[in-house]
């Protein structure tokens, strides 16, 4: 039976606009084995709540949300199926301490060992103990194999992240990221306040993705109490997605180009993005467009100038294009072969995910010019109206998505009288990171920032 078909079997639970389907654990058990037919739909996200188990499926334009009872503190792995799902198992232990039985890694992912109590999100948290830091890596037994450590203080500006290199000469034969560092408690943080007062977290998720996030975020709980955000502001938070996206898609080439050695390069893409930033300030109030989006609606309407601003920058940026395309000539040759992502894994992730990093980069500069094109005409037509809506004081579950630079990202919650009873957010970093493990086995040690970079990877967003 196919991963829809065995979903759609279980029983419907009331989640806006997609139905959620509660599966038995046996039933959950087939779900795992089928994960490996080559039709299976895309997972997106791997969760938890005090009482059951997440998952979210991509099955071409709809979602798929399947839920296991949790019993005995524990429910069937994915993990043996699908590898990388073992990431958000581990988180699911350390936050709620459900055990994935038969899963592949048992390590703790977000506890290091220094919280004052284990498994803080469920209903009885324990004594703390049993992580391990410095974490533990598996060692590769072969005579000359060195362990490079990476992090998680850099020398520059940069979120935190371990990386274990295994290297043999100058070959890395092995990479193992371990995150954790940037964790805020978010999730604890959500809980028991209205969607607006807690989309301020929301939206420091992560700041290269902050409209995404919070667009999600706001679109989940107005689908979960059924109150659509206004014309004028869905259109402004329309403009805001693709704006950001072009701005971090150029941040992103100026670091690899700066990895790469071509500082005139990244002097010259800094230049593009900074009059972006400026004009996200000048018309949202923010150069990031931080708290701008709230549940409802936006937080204020465009400065009078706004419009003005940001039409100058992206048609500014749209007349640059092709001589930076030019300019980046060289950072795509230093690219060639460097970071190739196997197709079995980078099969169902995207562009961003596609071959070497020289293909990563020109998926971020098409995705430029295609962004850019949704520019050129989003405020043509915008509606007159208000910006915002009240949402009702209701229960309600719901789960929405949004574009971002690294993918689509999703937000599901559940309302209790208008209150967040509980909620989660779905990165795309959750895969790109086993990806860029998989990329850099039998790299050039030297070649690991400019393979981690060409990925995007995010921390903050996986930290919670």
């Amino acid at each position: 039976m196919s991963v829809a078909s065995l979903i759609r079997a279980g029983e419907a639970e009331a989640c806006r606009p997609w139905p959620r389907f509660s599966l038995t654990q046996g039933a959950w058990a087939e779900l795992a084995a089928a994960l490996t037919q080559r039709d299976a739909p895309v997972l997106a996200g791997l969760w938890a709540d005090t009482r059951q188990v997440h998952a979210l499926f991509r099955d071409g334009g709809d979602a798929l949300i399947a839920s296991v009872a949790v019993e005995a503190r524990s429910y069937p792995a994915l993990s043996a199926a699908f590898s990388a799902t073992s990431r958000s198992e581990r988180l699911i232990r350390d936050l709620w301490g459900h055990a994935a039985t038969g899963g592949i890694d048992e390590r703790s992912w977000l506890d290091h060992g220094r919280w004052p109590m284990a498994h803080p999100l469920s209903p009885r948290p324990g004594l703390p103990g049993g992580a391990v830091e410095p974490p533990q890596f598996p060692v590769v037994e072969l005579m000359g194999a060195m362990q490079v450590p990476v992090g998680p203080v850099h020398g520059l500006l940069a979120e935190p992240a371990h990386l274990r290199l295994t290297a043999f000469g100058d070959r890395v034969l092995r990479a193992e990221a371990r995150l954790g560092y940037a964790h805020k408690g978010i999730l604890a943080l959500m809980r028991d306040k209205s969607p607006r007062a807690a989309a301020r977290f929301v939206a420091r998720l992560a700041a290269e993705a902050t409209v995404a996030h919070s667009v999600a975020f706001a679109r989940a709980a107005e689908a979960a109490l059924d109150t659509p955000a206004p014309p004028r502001a869905a259109a402004l938070r329309a403009a805001m997605l693709e704006h950001e996206i072009v701005a971090g898609h150029l941040d992103n080439l100026a670091q690899l180009a700066d990895a790469a050695g071509l500082a005139p390069l990244h002097a010259a893409l800094g230049a593009e993005q900074e009059p972006l930033l400026r004009a996200a300030e000048r018309a949202f109030g923010h150069r990031l467009m931080m708290d701008a989006v709230v549940p409802g609606g936006v937080a204020a309407d465009l400065a009078p100038d706004g419009i003005t601003a940001l039409r100058r920058t992206w048609k500014g940026l749209a007349a640059a294009l092709p001589a930076l395309r030019r300019r980046l000539d060289p950072l795509f040759g230093r690219l060639e072969g460097v970071g190739i992502v196997p197709r079995t894994a980078s099969v169902r992730l995207g562009p961003y995910a596609a071959h070497d990093a020289a293909a990563r980069c020109r998926a971020r500069l098409a995705a430029i010019g295609h962004s850019l094109e949704r520019l050129d005409t989003a405020l043509d037509t915008l509606p007159e109206g208000p910006v915002s809506a009240v949402l009702p004081a209701e229960n309600g579950e719901g789960l929405e998505s949004a574009a971002s630079l690294r993918g689509p990202v999703w937000h599901w919650l559940r309302l209790d009288h208008g209150q967040i009873a509980a909620c989660f957010p779905c990165d795309p970093g959750w895969w790109l990171w086993p990806l860029a493990e998989a990329a850099l086995a039998d790299a050039i040690v030297e070649e690991q920032d400019m393979i981690r970079l060409s990925l995007g990877l995010p921390c903050a967003a996986l930290d919670l």
